[in-house]
């Protein structure tokens, strides 16, 4: 049966919600009317200016572009062909006008199985944190932080191995596969919203850079998980011998007898390092300026960076 066709507004910014844009444009069940996504602004080594991924997508499918910079400048009117919003990773916080303009109201696809992860960093959270399963949800937008009630939740586990880049690559394509139908389901009245359960609620705070500095008084199963997690963005990275060393990927292993936190191990396949619970085991790193390496390459071709006195602060 052919049902009649939403009119869209999409607002997001990087690859995930670029993913999800793709699955709307090429079902071609609904229409994305015009697209939101964040300002252009340097980026990388070079500072050069960098379109949003959602722009680059809309663009290659000439879908008209909005760039508002801060949420003051979306304008309601902007939206008033449009019979519902769909939002993925903006960026911009929506207001109560926008909220109420469009016909089907403003819908948000979040990565974690809320009221758990509430925020602006739910994948990297839930490594960091141990979690066994995620997933993502889809909930009807209001004025508060991620606190909408749900229409959908699709979950997903976390594998041991799962870095913050792989596990947005399947929430990513989870979304993409569920919102075309949601999106028909929302139209003819066939989904009933659920409320959050705000007593269980935990938030996935920004991300800072002092975070990623390994602190190696914690345990190395700790240490291990935030590799992972900050594993594309922003990178852990610790100071051996004065270098500041961005660290990929880890590993851990039985911890020696009386050593203290920092103490580096003489080891020709990963650069081991003592933490307060286990030595963790690097086994990708990245010096300044230069590309991704295996730890054994890095130490075969600098013998002397362990000495005796190594420490890693």
């Amino acid at each position: 049966m052919n049902h009649a066709r939403l009119r869209l507004a999409f607002a997001g910014t990087p690859e995930i919600a670029r993913t999800v844009l793709e699955s709307l444009i090429h079902a071609d069940q609904h229409t994305v009317e015009v697209v939101l996504t964040q300002p252009d602004r340097p980026a990388g080594r070079g500072r050069k200016i960098k379109q949003s991924e959602v722009k680059l997508c809309a663009l290659e499918h000439n879908i008209p572009v909005l760039q508002p910079a801060t949420s003051k400048e979306l304008k309601a009117e902007s939206l008033n062909n449009c019979d519902l919003m769909l939002v993925v990773a903006y960026g911009l916080i929506i207001t109560p006008e926008i909220l109420a303009t469009p016909k089907y109201g403003c819908i948000n696809i979040h990565t974690s199985l809320l009221p758990r992860w509430r925020g602006a960093a739910p994948i990297q959270r839930a490594i960091e944190a141990g979690d066994n399963e995620t997933g993502i949800t889809v909930m009807q937008m209001d004025s508060g932080l991620d606190t909408g009630p749900m229409l959908k939740q699709i979950s997903c586990p976390i594998h041991p191995d799962d870095t913050g880049g792989t596990l947005h690559d399947r929430l990513a394509t989870l979304g993409a596969n569920c919102i075309n139908d949601l999106l028909t389901n929302i139209m003819l009245s066939e989904i009933k919203a659920i409320e959050q359960d705000s007593s269980k609620a935990t938030y996935a705070h920004k991300i800072s850079k002092q975070e990623a500095q390994i602190d190696w008084t914690r345990p190395a199963r700790e240490l291990e998980r935030k590799i992972r997690a900050f594993n594309p963005f922003p990178i852990a990275y610790a100071v051996i011998n004065d270098i500041n060393i961005r660290l990929w990927e880890a590993h851990i292993k039985p911890a020696p007898d009386n050593l203290i936190a920092g103490t580096i191990l003489n080891n020709k396949s990963s650069l081991d390092i003592m933490t307060g619970g286990g030595v963790l085991a690097i086994t990708q790193l990245q010096l300044p300026g230069k590309r991704i390496v295996s730890a054994k390459d890095f130490l075969n071709g600098h013998p002397d960076f362990i000495s005796r006195n190594s420490v890693a602060t």
